[in-house]
């Protein structure tokens, strides 16, 4: 087997190769590339301290609602920590490495030099929180039921799997049907769950209340109820204190997620101390609201956290589904009508960066100008086929701030008659067939922020002769329309790793554009796409991957899917004084695995 050392330092990745083959053979860890950095002994996680205390409590205030406590089915809405803390894997991944996997359920793995299989043996300490043991069955049962009858974030997987056996008492083998270098680390992070409960029941169609899915991780539901708060409990006898990968983690005896309705609401039960723990992403209220008696008195800690994720997508995502946003000359219209320099300053009371590609903030973002090197050899055999700005590069469009925003409003309306769309004597844009451009903005009742954005922007929309018409929905409606992709425009967001993979063909490959309950929410189908994301899992050189990752940051930048707001490179958090954290920060810094994870509670 070829051995590639992959490490991260600063941001950057390094490769280096060593030129000799060895078999096979069982490991504590997993690479994407090479070996893991933590050696066979380590004792904890280099971010989590193993003489943190025990007990305590955090409470977060959740905006919106729940009616479902099961998060590997579609139906539902669902806490979305439940899987993290509840929920195991056979492996789990360390938030200071792009894309390692150590040891949880499974003792060790061991996968083919071509990563065409993989072998996990389990623990066999590994308890469900009933006491049961976890057994070969029950991972075999997981990974059909999921790939089944789960979420169909599942399915694509599934579909990857041309044979899944048992090896001995504490061994199961997977062998994959196609070449996917990912394959295995996926593989290792699939829910395991326990079959015999299962029995006789409706895995994909439980109202995910009455029955609550059993599982291994170090909490257990405890109290609850629907759709306003949800209260975990530590397990006292997990099974799993002790292993190097969990040691000095889940240290709180309590962590309840408070649901309110708006954000209003929830930022006031943060001032008077129901709340214990709160994430800011409105950077004006982090400016201005937070200094209140708690935090004057030294009770709330402020706390501003970098990471060095790639930025991500966060905006107005477009569905292209629709006739109106089929061609890519109409989307860079809507883009041009965006005012962001005003809403910028107007939500947030001074400039913001604007987020500029999908992964920008990190290596695998797009390089400024023309395509070179790599990234143009794998984009050259679709040249004749891509959105102009793909290979020539693409910016999105900055205005002079002021609230008419001329110069865009003259671009955009110069793009709608490129596209065949102009305005009338009637003031209404309409296209060759008298058809009147509208569409429906469809966001959730409790999303503040995003509608004061979008009102901005539909005021503008209107002075191009273009009806939005937004639509409130409460979290259920909204889950249902999206899931059907009934929207125009709709509030967006994709936080993307350094270690991208099969997860980019649910985001925005072919094959699930039109998978109700999928994630591509922009409806692309683009082969040149699709092709990206193949060369990202089948990649055999660091310089490859990261090639392969620019190339398709540039084809969805350039694409125009997504009307980008503002960058996430920072994490404002506050919490109570009583609320500590190491002092090691991972680079993926304020992301699951972190917090509640690392926390511990004590005297400030």
């Amino acid at each position: 087997m070829r051995i590639l050392r992959y490490s991260f330092a600063g941001a950057l990745f390094a490769l280096a190769s060593s030129p000799s083959a060895l078999l096979a053979e069982p490991s504590y860890g997993l690479a994407m590339y090479g070996e893991p950095a933590l050696p066979a002994d380590f004792d904890h996680l280099p971010y989590a301290n193993p003489d943190a205390p025990t007990g305590g409590r955090v409470v977060t205030a959740e905006v919106g609602a729940f009616d479902s406590l099961n998060p590997y089915v579609l139906k539902g809405s669902v806490p979305w920590q439940l899987s993290y803390l509840t929920g195991e894997s056979l492996m789990g991944r360390s938030l200071d490495e792009p894309f390692t996997l150590y040891g949880l359920l499974a003792e060790s793995v061991e996968t083919a030099p071509d990563r065409s299989w993989v072998e996990f043996t389990l623990n066999p300490a590994a308890r469900f929180s009933d006491g049961s043991p976890v057994t070969v069955e029950d991972v075999i049962w997981s990974f059909e039921t999921l790939g089944t009858e789960g979420h169909p974030r599942y399915s694509t997987f599934w579909s990857k799997v041309a044979e899944i056996a048992p090896v001995g008492e504490r061994g199961v083998r997977i062998t994959f049907n196609t070449i996917d270098r990912e394959l295995p680390l996926l593989a290792a992070l699939r829910p395991i769950l326990k079959k015999s409960q299962w029995d006789g029941l409706d895995f994909a169609n439980n109202d995910g209340i009455t029955v609550v899915p059993v599982t291994s991780g170090p909490y257990v539901v405890d109290r609850f109820e629907t759709g306003r708060y949800v209260s975990l409990r530590r397990n006292p006898d997990y099974w799993g204190a002790d292993i190097p990968f969990r040691r000095g983690t889940m240290n709180l005896d309590e962590v309840r997620f408070d649901f309110f309705g708006n954000e209003t609401a929830a930022f006031e039960a943060f001032k008077i101390g129901q709340v214990n723990f709160t994430r800011e992403t409105n950077v004006l209220r982090w400016q201005t609201q937070y200094d209140f008696p708690r935090t004057r008195s030294g009770e709330v800690v402020l706390a501003e956290l970098a990471h060095q994720r790639p930025t991500g997508m966060t905006g107005l995502v477009m569905n292209s589904r629709l006739p109106q946003f089929a061609d890519w000359r109409v989307r860079e219209a809507l883009i041009q009508a965006f005012n962001f320099e005003f809403i910028n300053e107007t939500v947030n009371g001074q400039p913001q960066p604007r987020i500029e590609s999908y992964f920008g903030n990190s290596p695998l973002g797009m390089t400024p100008g023309t395509a070179t090197g790599r990234v143009a050899e794998m984009l050259a055999p679709f040249a004749d086929t891509l959105i102009p700005g793909t290979l020539e590069g693409y910016t999105f469009p900055v205005s002079d701030g002021s609230e008419r925003n001329r110069a865009g409003i003259t671009r955009a309306l110069d793009m709608f008659a490129q596209a065949g769309w102009n305005v009338g004597s009637d003031g209404v844009m309409r296209n060759a067939d008298g058809t009147a451009f509208t569409f429906d903005i469809v966001v959730e009742t409790s999303a503040g922020e995003v509608k004061s954005i979008i009102d901005i922007y539909t005021q503008a929309l209107s002075r191009l002769g273009i009806t939005a018409n937004v639509i409130s929905v409460d979290p259920a409606q909204y889950r249902e329309r999206t899931d059907k992709y009934d929207f125009g425009m709709t509030y967006f967001r994709r936080g993307l790793t350094l270690s991208p993979g099969n997860e980019q063909y649910l985001y925005w490959g072919s094959e699930g554009a039109d998978t109700i309950g999928g994630r591509n929410m922009m409806g692309v189908k683009s082969p040149a796409i699709d092709a990206m994301i193949n060369q990202l899992l089948t990649a055999d050189s660091n310089d490859d991957f990261i090639a392969a990752a620019q190339s398709l940051d540039r084809l969805l930048t350039a694409g125009r899917y997504v009307i980008p707001l503002y960058q996430w490179n920072v994490s404002r958090i506050a919490y109570d004084a009583t609320l500590h954290y190491p002092e090691h920060h991972p680079i993926f810094g304020d992301w699951p695995g972190w917090m509640p994870e690392v926390w511990w509670s004590a005297a400030p």
